[in-house]
């Protein structure tokens, strides 16, 4: 070998082994000051490929043994699982995520990053909080709330991990049997993003909506205008489960990839998205829940209503076990 290639292979090396590259389906322009912070602490350099679950899930299982990929970041339980079966992820062992993340929000081949609920929205010149009070998401199907409810489509992953969820706690008999009375009480077809929802409550269209929790504060904040400001004046949240499970829980996830080049830098990313400040960052900036106890959630979000409970019950791996049936039997009941 002359000297030139041996010099070139080892340049090389010292390269990859500096770097990592990173599949995520977020789209928070914050993430990027993390990433930049990581490589100023680390001096490693962080590779973002950005795009949807389903394209990112297809070029990783169709480049195999040859994608250079480190981590693969998703918004959603169910899509960290599917991920998981396809076997895009590898086992990696951390004392630090193990203590710091419920096993709830985790697996051995994933780690949840943030929380997100997925809650109720009332319009209180429509509806009194008496009325809804100590509300679940299985009333939701009772004959009072007819025509009233705003929700996504059934293609919308949300909204099958809160179906799933469903399933998990009450089997799917039951399911199906609440799925074809919840439908009856949709105010409108089903359409538009989670915001969509919130904003038909505000105008007077629709009673409730069903929406996460961050589109409402993101709303409140103004960067999405004056006008969706003011609509989120006219609609007040509400946690339902209160009274039982608690909270419907979803996650943001991340998990290092089996081919990864570099699995010890991958784990000591993810180790650093659970630092205190790091998680302080994230959810100031995307209105998310902290995935640790001790930071406490943004301003914005902390109005809407702090101390609730949480469904902490629910292992959020079950979303998807669940979800390809949950969406089976949303279509089955007539929910576009």
């Amino acid at each position: 070998m002359n000297l030139f290639l041996l010099l070139s292979l080892i340049l090389f090396n010292e390269l990859s082994a500096n770097e990592i590259n990173l599949f995520t389906t977020r789209h928070y322009d914050s993430d990027t000051i993390i990433f930049k912070e990581f490589t100023d602490q680390t001096g490693i350099n962080i590779n973002i490929v950005s795009g949807k679950s389903k394209p990112l899930e297809k070029r990783i299982l169709e480049e195999g043994k040859s994608c250079k990929g480190d981590l693969f970041f998703l918004a959603d339980a169910g899509r960290l699982v599917s991920a998981e079966e396809k076997g895009l992820f590898k086992k990696i062992r951390s004392k630090v995520l193990e203590k710091k993340i419920p096993k709830q929000f985790r697996s051995e081949f994933w780690y949840g990053i943030a929380k997100r609920a997925r809650i109720i929205y009332y319009n209180p010149k429509l509806i009194s909080l008496k009325e809804i009070e100590n509300i679940s998401y299985e009333d939701l199907a009772d004959e009072r709330f007819k025509e009233a409810i705003a929700i996504r489509q059934s293609n919308n992953v949300y909204n099958q991990s809160l179906v799933a969820s469903i399933i998990e706690n009450h089997g799917k008999k039951y399911t199906i049997d609440w799925l074809k009375k919840f439908v009856q009480n949709f105010s409108r077809e089903p359409a538009g993003n989670d915001r969509s929802q919130i904003l038909s409550v505000a105008s007077g269209e629709s009673k409730l909506a069903i929406a996460n929790t961050y589109y409402y504060a993101l709303m409140a904040s103004g960067k999405k205008g004056e006008e969706q400001q003011e609509a989120t004046k006219k609609v007040k949240p509400y946690f339902p489960n209160q009274q039982n499970r608690g909270t419907h829980m979803n996650i943001s996830g991340i998990g290092v990839l089996k081919h990864s080049p570099n699995p010890e830098l991958a784990t000591q990313f993810i180790e650093f998205l659970l630092a205190p400040k790091v998680q302080k960052h994230i959810i100031n900036n995307t209105f998310e829940y902290p995935m640790i106890e001790s930071v406490k959630p943004s301003i914005l979000v902390e109005t809407m209503g702090k101390n609730f409970k949480q469904d902490n019950s629910t292992n959020v791996s079950s979303y998807g076990k669940w979800q390809k049936d949950a969406f089976k039997i949303m279509k089955e009941a007539g929910w576009n």
